[in-house]
C-alpha cells in the first residue's frame, strides 16, 4: 500500500506538489476535502480527477480542512492510497430532500454489497440529508460485519450550501461511498466526544424525524434561546455551543450527540443532522476544553488498537464544526492529539463536518455529532 498527501491553495491556485504521484489504478483511493468555494470554480478538482482517471475519488466541502496535524481554510486537502490487493468500488445517490435519505442509503448499500465487502466509507451532503435515515438505510442492507464510517459535508459556520464530489464534479444533494473488498485490508476506528452534560433531562414530546418542536411540552427553540443569551443573534451557528445528548431511556447508557442545522422562527422548531424520536430523553451539553481534546486522543487510541499491526496507514479524521467553534484557537490541539496517538507511519487528512458516521464503539454504524471520528485504513501483505 502506497500513500501520498498534498494540498491545493485556492487563493494562489498552487499545489503543494509540483507533480502529483503516479499512483493511479483501479485499486487507488483519492480523498479530496475542500472549501465550499470549489463549487464555484471546480478547476482544481477537475485537474485532480483527470490525474487519477481510474481511481475512486470521493470528497466534500468542509468547515475546515485537516492535513497532518494542521487545519486550513480555503484549500483542498488530498490523500492518495494505492492498495496492493484491496479492490475498490464506488456508488452514489441523489438526495433532493431529507425524505430521500433512507432510500439513498439502501441504494448505495445494494450497489456495494458483495461477499468480500469489508468496509464502506460514506461522504454525504451536509444540509439536505437526514443522517439518521441515511445510516438506517445502509444498515438495512449491509451486514453488521461491514464497518461503515464517514461524515457529512460542511460549509464553515454558514449552513448555506455543501458539495460532494461525484463522477468528477462537486455537486449539492449527493451521497457517495466507496466499498473496500478482500482479506488484506485492515481498518481501525474510534469516535469520542468529551462534552459535559448539564441541566435536567427533558423528554422529546414533539418531533418529526430530525425536526424538533417541543421538549417537555415547551418550544425547543425558546429553551435554546434561554441558554444562548446574547448569542441568539448568531443562530443557528451559536446553537452548536449547546448540542443535545440523546438516549432512548434512563436505562440506556449509550448517548448520541445531536447538533443543529437550521431554525424556523415561525414554527419555533429546530432541524438537526439526525433524528430525535418522540419519547427519547435529551439533555443539553456544553464544552470543557480539556475534555474535548482528551476525547479526540481517546478516539485515536481506540483507532490504533482496532487497526492492529500494519506497515503504514491512512487516517481520515472527521470532527464536528461545533468543536471547532468552541475550541477556537485551541482547535489544532485536538488534531495534534490524534496524530500523536496514531502509529508513526500514518498520514492524516480529514475535515470539519456537519455530522460524523461511525459505530458507537462496535457493531452497526450511527450518526454522531460533536465527536472526533477516525477511520484508519491499512493493508497487510
Amino acid at each position: 500500500m502506497q500513500i501520498a498527501s498534498f494540498r491545493h491553495e485556492r487563493s494562489s491556485g498552487d499545489w503543494s506538489e509540483s507533480a502529483m504521484p503516479e499512483l493511479d489504478s483501479e485499486n487507488t483511493l483519492v480523498l479530496a476535502f475542500g472549501a465550499t468555494e470549489y463549487l464555484d470554480d471546480p478547476s482544481a478538482l477537475k485537474e485532480l480527477c483527470a490525474k487519477f482517471p481510474k481511481a475512486c475519488v470521493p470528497g466534500c466541502s468542509t468547515s475546515g480542512e485537516i492535513f497532518g496535524d494542521e487545519i486550513f481554510d480555503d484549500s483542498l486537502s488530498v490523500a492518495v492510497a494505492k492498495f496492493d490487493s484491496t479492490k475498490l468500488r464506488s456508488a452514489s445517490a441523489a438526495i433532493a430532500s431529507a425524505a430521500d435519505s433512507r432510500e439513498a442509503g439502501r441504494k448505495i448499500g445494494e450497489e456495494l454489497m458483495a461477499d468480500d465487502l469489508r468496509a464502506v466509507l460514506v461522504i454525504s451532503d451536509g444540509l439536505q440529508v437526514n443522517g439518521s435515515e441515511l445510516v438506517r438505510g445502509l444498515n438495512e442492507v449491509l451486514p453488521e460485519s461491514c464497518l461503515v464510517t464517514g461524515g457529512l459535508a460542511g460549509d464553515r459556520e454558514r449552513f448555506e450550501r455543501t458539495w460532494v464530489l461525484s463522477e468528477g464534479e462537486p455537486r449539492a444533494g449527493m451521497v457517495t461511498a466507496v466499498g473496500f473488498y478482500g482479506d488484506k485490508v485492515r481498518f481501525g476506528h474510534g469516535s469520542k466526544g468529551g462534552w459535559d452534560m448539564f441541566g435536567p433531562e427533558r423528554v422529546v414530546t414533539r418531533s418529526e424525524g430530525n425536526v424538533l418542536f417541543e421538549l417537555d411540552g415547551k418550544p425547543a427553540l425558546s429553551l435554546y434561546k434561554e441558554y444562548l443569551g446574547d448569542r441568539v443573534s448568531g443562530l443557528p451557528a451559536t446553537a452548536l455551543l449547546f448540542p443535545l445528548a440523546l438516549r432512548s431511556s434512563r436505562d440506556d447508557e449509550q448517548r448520541l450527540e445531536r447538533t443543529i442545522l437550521s431554525v424556523d422562527e415561525d414554527k419555533q422548531s429546530m432541524t438537526f443532522a439526525g433524528d430525535l424520536p418522540e419519547g427519547h430523553l435529551a439533555q443539553l451539553m456544553r464544552a470543557n476544553f480539556d475534555r474535548l481534546v482528551d476525547g479526540a486522543a481517546d478516539a485515536s487510541v481506540a483507532t490504533r488498537t482496532s487497526l492492529g499491526e500494519v506497515e503504514n496507514a491512512l487516517c481520515i479524521a472527521v470532527s464536528c464544526v461545533g468543536r471547532r467553534l468552541v475550541l477556537g484557537e485551541r482547535t489544532e490541539e485536538e488534531v495534534e492529539a490524534v496524530k500523536d496517538a496514531l502509529p508513526k507511519n500514518t498520514q492524516q487528512v480529514g475535515f470539519y463536518s456537519y455530522g460524523e458516521i461511525s459505530p458507537y464503539a462496535s457493531g452497526r454504524c450511527d450518526l454522531h455529532n460533536q465527536t472526533m471520528t477516525l477511520t484508519a485504513i491499512g493493508e497487510v501483505s
